[in-house]
């Protein structure tokens, strides 16, 4: 009987290892097929071989598999030695690594609407999880289908206009407001279930087995090509139910089944600066991510070995579709990608979730797997979320409409000399005008070098760090080269105008707070108070109001530190 009994994919064709702790070698199980023999007796085509298939077409078949706050560094060494991921480490061996793959902006909703229009967050306006892009914009997958592609999304979507919690969007708009306020409930670990709870995350699993079962029944007697999308919702934390139907996502729960999946000896406490040593705009986001009172080495620990077990359980829900695909013979025609909208701290530099242009947040997995593709190759070249559009055009052969802002990686991964030869540029960049920040940040990252402006890049100052040497980004190097920090800034302002970006996002939370203020009448007072927020917005009611009154009628931009 398969590791996962049947719960994750079906013994025949499951990928998961044998037998408990898998050995440092690395190895596991495609079927009855061990990888790494196989990748010394047979060429790599031989490796997606599966079952017969009925498909019959010149296209190949497309599968994105995005999962939410899914840190990078997990998916290569030395991060992959923390967390066994059998799943991501099969795409690593038979596909392409992307090493420096950043969202485009380290929150959910933009991130994925920059990732399905192929364009800035600032070009589409997509200012937070509650305004991004129109329900009627045009996507990859919308042209996939146009041009003959059967296409299917199950899943997390979430990169439209109008969703998410009212506390989100007001926590967003009132960013500039000079309070403080702890608006997320203290990280928590939760052990649930026994070694046989391995389904924890349902809605997924749910979502999973649906994919599995299009692949099985739709896909496989397509006689188009097919793009099929799945969005998964973890390893997001879970919402803290203890703090009422308000809260949000701060609890990292996990089973023992998928705890035994972590190196608890390789799981390391993060260096953290002290809270006055913190750039302000770290500090804020420390505090309102209630993050800023003392934690044991115990707990800290605890919240990042469940967090690295919630990775575990999606890498496996990849394995069900991996494992649908090879059953029905369908991986040597379909180029598989896996990715994240962005990462997720799990308590470096003493916060959780994301909204952070820290590597932790920002960086994301990037794995590419097909017909055509280098097999085992690792790319260091720097790429983001806005590259996936154009990417997977190419692969489809279809020609790219309109002005994009990302550009196809297929000619650093392709076996083919017949494709674009658009080069890259060097740099990548991330953007970030929502909640828990407050102040409009934006990252450069050129070479070894990362840059952080902030706001109007006057009243905030920026961070500089040197990723390659300060690893841990604890060391702002700022003002010790200045003649970087100008070149950075110089670069940066050539891409975006981000004074007149942050001025617009500056206008536009003012208008929408001041009309959803006037929609709610006489029952302001009592909804304002009753959100995410609500423990320290009681604690001086007048002075609250007070202040969201001042920012609201002021003509100027203060920034609160």
């Amino acid at each position: 009987m398969c590791a996962c009994a049947g719960r994750c994919c079906p013994a025949s064709s499951c990928l998961l290892e044998q037998g408990g702790q898998r050995s440092s070698a690395a190895r596991w199980r495609t079927g009855s097929l061990d990888v790494h023999a196989l990748v010394k007796k047979t060429n790599t085509s031989q490796l997606f071989q599966g079952g017969e298939s009925s498909q019959n077409v010149t296209r190949p078949n497309i599968v994105m598999v995005m999962s939410d706050a899914f840190d990078g560094r997990l998916s290569f060494e030395p991060g992959s030695k923390v967390v066994r991921l059998p799943y991501i480490n099969y795409l690593r061996e038979l596909g392409s690594t992307f090493l420096n793959t950043y969202t485009n902006s380290p929150i959910c909703c933009p991130s994925r609407a920059a990732m399905w229009s192929g364009q800035y967050v600032h070009l589409s306006q997509s200012w937070n999880n509650y305004k991004c892009l129109d329900a009627n914009s045009t996507t990859w997958m919308d042209l996939l289908e146009r041009n003959g592609y059967r296409t299917k999304m199950l899943g997390k979507l979430d990169y439209t206009s109008g969703s998410h919690s009212v506390s989100n969007r007001v926590e967003a708009w009132t960013r500039d407001v000079q309070f403080l306020l702890r608006q997320e409930g203290r990280p928590v670990a939760q052990l649930i279930g026994n070694m046989s709870t391995r389904r924890i995350m349902e809605k997924d699993w749910k979502n999973t087995d649906k994919a599995a079962q299009w692949i099985r029944q739709t896909a496989a007697i397509s006689k188009e090509p097919f793009a099929l999308y799945l969005g998964l919702n973890l390893p997001h934390p879970y919402r803290t139910e203890s703090l009422g139907p308000t809260a949000g996502g701060s609890t990292f729960r996990s089973s023992p089944y998928w705890l035994t999946k972590v190196s608890p000896e390789l799981v390391s406490v993060p260096k953290w600066l002290p809270m006055a040593a913190m750039h302000p705009v770290d500090y804020y986001s420390t505090f309102t991510k209630n993050c800023s009172s003392d934690f044991t080495e115990e707990e800290i620990k605890n919240i990042r070995t469940f967090y690295f077990a919630m990775c575990a359980e999606a890498d496996a829900m990849l394995g069900q579709v991996i494992s649908a695909l090879r059953e029905k013979g369908l991986l040597a025609n379909t180029v598989l990608i896996f990715t994240a909208d962005h990462g997720e701290l799990a308590m470096e530099h003493r916060q959780f979730y994301k909204m952070s242009m820290f590597e932790g947040s920002s960086r994301v997995p990037l794995l590419i797997m097909g017909p055509g593709l280098k097999s085992g190759l690792q790319v260091h070249q720097l790429v983001s979320l806005v590259d996936l559009y154009p990417t997977v055009l190419e692969i489809a052969g279809i020609s790219a409409v309109g002005n994009l802002s990302g550009h196809s990686v297929l000619p650093l991964i392709s076996t083919s000399r017949n494709v674009s030869k658009n080069e890259h540029p060097e740099w990548v960049l991330s953007e970030y005008h929502g909640c828990n920040a407050n102040a409009s940040t934006y990252m450069l990252r050129v070479g070894h070098w990362k840059y952080i402006a902030y706001a109007d890049g006057i009243s905030v100052p920026p961070q500089l760090f040197n990723v390659t040497v300060d690893k841990d980004e604890l060391h702002n190097v700022v003002l010790r080269f200045p003649d970087v920090q100008a070149q950075l800034d110089k670069l940066l302002r050539s891409i975006v105008d981000y004074p007149k970006v942050s001025s617009a996002v500056h206008l536009y939370n003012k208008n929408r707070f001041a009309a959803w203020r006037d929609s709610l009448g006489r029952n302001y007072t009592e909804v304002i108070a009753n959100l995410r927020w609500h423990i320290d917005w009681q604690k001086d009611i007048l002075a609250n109001e007070k202040a969201i009154d001042t920012w609201l009628h002021g003509s100027s931009r203060t920034f609160c530190i």
